[in-house]
């Protein structure tokens, strides 16, 4: 999963009626074995102390079938700065909260909007891999 500025959205954004970051972090606890998070730009050290799983790394790096998958954040990896990569690889960014999913270079890029402050007027989104294909779904 990734998961961007898990509990604050920072003071530019408004805060989505009903927001509970105690609640959000003893749900994403429950389910600590399955989480692969990375730090977002609003994230920050007091955060990873309520969390029971790692959330203060810029990127991560897993493989599924042999794929190089990176994820991060996106404020300073992006798809105008992408680190070396595979041929094959998938590329997983937020920071805009902008959905996107294109293939560049034989890398597949994507971002899958978000959930809580969808952007540009966009329906909140996620996304969704399965075989590492990649779809983006709405809420």
């Amino acid at each position: 999963m990734l998961f961007r500025s898990i509990l604050y959205h920072g003071p530019r954004n408004p805060l989505p009626e009903g927001y509970n970051p105690k609640k959000t972090f003893e749900l994403l606890n429950e389910w600590k074995d399955k989480i692969i998070a990375i730090r977002g730009n609003c994230d920050a050290e007091v955060d990873q102390w309520v969390l029971d799983f790692p959330m203060m790394s810029d990127y991560s790096v897993i493989y599924e079938d042999g794929r190089e998958i990176y994820l991060t954040h996106g404020h300073h990896a992006n798809p105008q700065n992408i680190p070396p990569l595979d041929s094959n690889a998938i590329f997983l960014y937020g920071h805009t909260h902008i959905f996107e999913l294109y293939e560049k270079d034989g890398i597949t890029i994507c971002n899958p909007g978000s959930i809580s402050l969808p952007k540009n007027g966009n329906k909140p989104t996620f996304a969704v891999m399965d075989n590492c294909k990649l779809e983006i779904k709405e809420l």
